[in-house]
């Protein structure tokens, strides 16, 4: 069941892009530094692609419009 609508899509793959290529363009280093913005970035880019949010499920939250 989807949770996550579009605009929340939208901005959920933007910022997911964005913090997966910060550390690899700008060369940040490596360990935690790097892992930890690629690691919440892929996060942000699933939840995008399939519409749906854990933490949204958790709480009974819902970005998605009512179609009733």
């Amino acid at each position: 069941m989807r949770n996550v609508g579009n605009p929340d899509r939208i901005v959920r793959a933007l910022i997911g892009i964005a913090l997966i290529a910060a550390p690899l363009l700008s060369g940040w280093g490596s360990g935690a530094a790097v892992i930890a913005p690629i690691a919440i970035g892929t996060v942000l880019l699933a939840t995008a692609a399939f519409g749906f949010c854990p933490i949204y499920a958790l709480f009974g939250l819902s970005s998605r419009r009512n179609s009733a």
